[in-house]
């Protein structure tokens, strides 16, 4: 989706919680629902997808992204993971790999990282939780494999 996203869009769904720029949150209601779509496409031509996406309702106002994305993929196969980390350890791995500086790095919790945390998980059910800090990558994957038909 961010490669796809024109520059004037950008971040686009990688919009941080905050209402940092409410200008843009019309464009990102609208990639959400193309992406919900294009997913359900997918789904009912039987080819089976994974997507990897935070959702959250911090914006300048609440947009119902999580609600678009029930509505538009209901009555279509859909397990919902949640992917939790405790903050020490996302700190840690970002800060021994910042990507260039395009991750919020250094000492304590960056501000933008903290409303991250707070608002991706807020009001969500999820049919499965992993959680990567005390989980390998092989076990969070054989635990999501676990539940699918």
């Amino acid at each position: 989706m961010m490669a796809m996203t024109p520059e004037r869009f950008r971040p686009g769904i990688g919009l941080r919680p905050g209402g940092e720029r409410p200008e843009l949150e019309p464009a990102v209601a609208s990639l959400y629902a193309g992406l919900f779509d294009a997913i359900a496409g997918f789904s009912r031509n039987g080819i089976n997808v994974v997507s990897d996406l935070g959702i959250h309702d911090f914006y300048a106002r609440p947009l119902g992204i999580w609600g678009e994305m029930e509505r538009r993929l209901g009555g279509l196969p859909l397990l919902r993971v949640g992917v939790t980390c405790p903050i020490e350890t996302i700190m840690a791995r970002r800060n021994a790999d910042p990507q260039g500086g395009f991750y919020a790095a250094g000492e304590g919790v960056p501000a933008p990282v903290q409303r991250w945390q707070e608002a991706v998980h807020a009001g969500k059910t999820y049919d499965l939780v992993v959680d990567t800090g005390a989980m390998s990558p092989e076990a969070c994957a054989a635990a999501i494999r676990a539940r699918l038909p």
